[in-house]
C-alpha cells in the first residue's frame, strides 16, 4: 500500500494519529455482556406487553425506540438532568433542542434484567428493565406490567429524571383516551383506545381493547410531578424546568403521558422506578365467557394492581436475583457458559408467551388456567404442539404449568362439541379467542397431538408425583393411546408440528411420537401390556428392523424407505423418562451421524433443506453424546450472537447462505414462547428444581 503525505508530516505522524483515533474508539466503544444479543427483553410479559430493542440498536439507545414483538415502534423516553444539562438516555427519536446524548458504556441481560449503562456528564445513569419470571408465585407471575429502574451516580449535581410513553402501545394510536389517577404517592396513567374492539387484535397484532398503564411514585426523597400533551411540550417543560406542571389536557394525537423526578443533590446514588403495563379485564375468551388475569383475584381494579405491583419491587428483585443465579449456575454447571447464556435468553420470551388466568365473572383464584399464544407464526391460542415443544422450561422450573396449560383442553374436550378420535391441534384460530372448533374444521394432526397430550400428562405427572391429571382425564387418554396403537406405526398422510414440511405418509418422526407416547401411556396406566407391546415393536420396526432407517441404521429417513435423512427429536420422552423403547444403539449411531451432516451454521431439520429449527437442536443435543451435544450448543449461541439478527430470538434460521440469506440468520418466526424448548437438556439433571 502506498502512503501519500500531507505537507511535511511524517509516516510517524500519520501512525501515531491513525492508532490514537483506533485507540480512542476502542476505550470508548461498548461492551456487552455476556453478548449482544439479536434483541433486548425490555418489558416482556404477556402477547401485548412485549417490548424490545433490537440489538444494533444498543448502542444508540439515547436516540432508539424500543419495538413491539411485531417489530413496530414504540414511544418509550427517558431523559436525565444533571447538574442543569439535559442528557437523552433512551427512546428520544426526535431530540429536544437544548439535549444532549448520554453515552453507553455497557449492556447486559440475564433471565429477567436488561440493563445498560450510560454517561451523562459527570454521572453515570444505569437503565434496569425487569420483567419478573415467577413461576411459583402466581400473583407475581399474572401482573401485566414490568419495571424500568432509573438509577443515577457519580455525580453531586442535583439530578432529575424524566419518562414517558404514548398510545402506541394500545394498538390503536389514531385515536385514543387517557387520565391520570393518585393512589397514595402513586402516580398512574391510562390510555385507552377510544374505539376498542374487545378480543380483536390489530395488523401488528396489539390488542384493540384494554388499556396501557404507566405509573410511579416518589423514592429516595424525590418530588414527583406529571403532565401530559405533544412530547415537544411536555419534554421541554422538563429539559427548560426539571419539572413537570402537573396539567392534563386531554388526549391529542403524538401525545404523550410523563412523569418527572427530582432527586435533588445526589450522594452515593439515587433511583426511581416505573411500571409499565397493559391491562384486559377480558383477557381471554374462553368457550363463550372472559376470562381475566389470576391477579384479579386480589387486586381487581387496575389502579391498585398497579400499586401493589410497585410495592412488590424490592421482594421481586430479590427473587430475580436467585432466580437468575439459578439459571446461570445450572446451565452452567450442567452444559457450560455458553448452555446458559441461550437459557438466560429464552426465559423471559418463554414467559411472555403465556397469560394465567381466573372466571372474569366468580374471580375464583381456586380455578386458575393458563394460556399460550403461537406468537408469529399464525397466532393459534392453545397449540398443542406448541406446548410440547415448549414443556421442558416447565419441567425444570415448575410442572404445574404443564396441567395448567393442558387444563383449557381438557376442559373443552368435556363440553363435548369436539367428538373425534384425536386429540385436537388447539382451540382456536387466533389468540385470545380460545373458542373451539365446533364444526371439527381444526388443522389436523392426529398422531401428533394424541402423542402429546399423553406425553404432556406424564411430563406433569412424572416432574410433580401428582396423578390429578391423569386419573380425571383417564377416558381422553386411552381414547388417544388406542388411536396411536391402530393408526400410529404407519400414520396417514398428515400434519405433523413441523407443518411447513407439508402433509406427509408415514412420516418416521410421527411413528417415533406414536412409541413414545405409547410408552407414556403405558406409565400413566399401568393397566393393558398391549400399549407397552405395541409401544417396543413400532420401536423395533423404526430402528431395528430399518423401516424408518437408512440400510445402516445411521440416520432416520423423513418417511420410511424416502430420503432425505430427518432430524428426528420425538424420542427425546423416551430418554427424559427413562422409557426404554428404543434401543441405545439407536442414539449412539445418530450422535456420531449428525455431526457429519452439520452445515455452516449448525444441522438442518433434514437433508433438504437450508434452514434449522433451534427447538429440535436442543432435543437432539439433549439425547446425543457429549462432543455431539458440544456442537448443537456451540452452533446455537454462534447463532444468538452473531450479530446478524434483530428479531426477538427467533426459533427458525437458516444454516447455510440461501440467496438474499446469509448462514446465521433468523427464518420468518419471532418472540414464540417455544424456546422453552432450550431447557431439554437441563430437564434431564432433574425436575422443579426451582422452589
Amino acid at each position: 500500500m502506498q502512503v501519500k503525505m500531507a505537507g511535511n508530516r511524517s509516516l510517524w505522524s500519520v501512525f501515531v494519529a491513525t492508532w490514537t483515533f483506533v485507540a480512542l474508539s476502542s476505550s470508548n466503544a461498548a461492551s456487552f455482556t455476556p453478548f449482544q444479543p439479536p434483541s433486548y427483553p425490555l418489558a416482556v410479559r404477556s402477547p401485548y406487553l412485549s417490548a424490545w430493542l433490537p440489538g444494533n440498536l444498543a448502542s444508540s439507545l439515547p436516540s432508539s425506540a424500543p419495538q413491539f414483538w411485531f417489530g413496530n415502534d414504540l414511544t418509550w423516553s427517558v431523559i436525565v438532568r444533571v447538574g442543569g444539562v439535559a442528557y437523552n438516555v433512551f427512546g428520544v427519536t426526535d431530540a429536544v433542542d437544548g439535549t444532549q446524548q448520554a453515552a453507553l458504556t455497557d449492556a447486559t441481560f440475564t433471565s429477567t434484567h436488561s440493563t445498560f449503562t450510560l454517561t451523562a456528564g459527570d454521572g453515570t445513569v444505569k437503565l434496569d428493565f425487569f420483567s419478573p419470571v415467577s413461576p411459583k408465585n402466581y400473583l407475581r407471575q399474572s401482573l401485566p406490567f414490568s419495571y424500568l429502574t432509573v438509577t443515577v451516580s457519580g455525580t453531586s449535581d442535583n439530578v432529575q429524571v424524566y419518562s414517558d410513553i404514548d398510545d402506541t402501545w394500545t394498538g390503536q394510536s389514531t385515536a385514543s383516551t387517557w387520565s391520570h389517577t393518585t393512589n397514595g404517592t402513586t402516580g398512574v396513567y391510562q390510555i385507552s383506545p377510544a374505539n376498542p374492539v374487545t378480543y380483536a387484535e390489530s395488523a401488528n397484532e396489539q390488542a384493540l381493547w384494554g388499556e396501557a398503564v404507566y405509573a410511579t411514585r416518589p423514592s429516595d426523597g424525590s418530588t414527583l410531578t406529571s403532565a401530559s400533551g405533544p412530547p415537544s411540550t411536555v419534554r421541554s417543560q422538563f429539559v427548560s424546568n426539571g419539572k413537570l406542571g402537573n396539567s392534563y389536557p386531554g388526549w391529542t394525537s403524538g401525545g404523550v403521558v410523563g412523569f418527572a423526578h427530582d432527586l435533588g443533590a445526589i450522594s452515593g446514588s439515587s433511583a426511581v422506578t416505573f411500571a409499565v403495563g397493559h391491562v384486559r379485564e377480558e383477557a381471554i375468551n374462553y368457550l363463550g365467557a372472559a376470562q381475566t388475569g389470576y391477579y384479579r383475584a386480589s387486586y381487581p381494579e387496575t389502579v391498585a394492581a398497579v400499586t401493589y405491583f410497585l410495592d412488590d419491587y424490592s421482594d421481586a428483585a430479590s427473587e430475580s436475583s436467585s432466580f437468575d443465579s439459578l439459571i446461570e449456575s445450572s446451565g452452567n454447571s450442567a452444559y457450560g457458559s455458553n448452555y446458559s447464556d441461550i437459557l438466560a435468553l429464552s426465559v423471559r420470551q418463554t414467559f411472555g408467551g403465556i397469560e394465567l388466568t381466573i372466571p372474569n365473572d366468580s374471580l375464583d383464584a381456586n380455578d386458575v388456567q393458563a394460556f399460550i399464544k403461537e406468537i408469529s407464526s399464525d397466532g393459534n391460542v392453545q397449540t398443542v404442539d406448541v406446548i410440547y415443544a415448549t414443556f421442558p422450561i416447565f419441567y425444570v422450573l415448575n410442572a404445574d404449568f404443564i396441567r395448567l396449560l393442558l387444563q383449557p383442553i381438557f376442559t373443552y374436550l368435556d363440553q363435548g362439541s369436539y367428538t373425534l378420535a384425536y386429540a385436537p391441534h388447539d382451540l382456536g384460530a387466533h389468540y385470545p379467542n380460545a373458542t373451539g372448533w365446533n364444526s371439527n374444521t381444526e388443522e389436523a394432526m392426529p398422531v401428533e397431538e394424541s402423542g402429546n397430550v399423553i406425553l404432556l400428562t406424564y411430563a406433569y405427572q412424572s416432574a410433580s408425583k401428582q396423578t390429578d391429571l391423569a386419573t380425571t382425564y383417564s377416558s381422553y387418554l386411552q381414547k388417544y393411546a388406542q388411536y396411536l396403537y391402530d393408526n400410529g406405526e404407519y400414520p396417514t398422510a398428515q400434519y405433523s408440528l413441523n407443518d411447513a414440511l407439508g402433509k406427509l405418509a408415514n412420516q418416521t418422526n410421527l411413528g417415533v411420537k406414536a412409541a413414545v407416547g405409547l410408552g407414556a401411556y403405558n406409565k400413566l396406566s399401568s393397566s393393558n401390556a398391549k400399549y407397552a407391546s405395541a409401544a417396543t415393536t413400532f420401536a423395533d420396526n423404526i430402528y431395528t428392523k430399518r423401516l424408518g432407517t437408512n440400510s445402516g441404521g445411521n440416520y432416520y429417513t423423513i418417511q420410511y424407505g424416502v430420503e432425505p435423512w430427518f432430524l428426528v427429536f420425538n424420542n427425546y420422552p423416551d430418554i427424559l423418562f427413562d422409557l426404554g423403547i428404543f434401543p441405545e444403539e439407536s442414539y449412539n449411531a445418530t450422535s456420531d451421524f449428525y455431526p457429519s451432516v452439520r452445515s455452516t451454521a449448525g444441522v438442518p431439520l433434514d437433508g433438504s433443506l437450508q434452514w434449522g429449527q433451534t427447538n429440535w437442536q436442543a432435543w437432539v443435543a439433549a439425547i446425543a453424546g457429549s462432543s455431539t451435544q458440544e456442537e448443537f450448543i456451540s452452533d446455537l449461541h454462534a447463532y444468538i450472537s452473531n450479530g446478524l439478527n434483530t428479531a426477538p430470538f427467533s426459533d427458525r434460521y437458516w444454516v447455510e447462505d440461501n440467496g438474499d440469506n446469509k448462514a446465521g440468520q433468523s427464518y420468518t418466526f419471532r418472540a414464540r414462547p417455544t424456546l422453552g424448548s432450550h431447557f431439554a437438556l437441563l430437564a434431564l439433571k432433574g425436575a422443579n428444581i426451582w422452589s
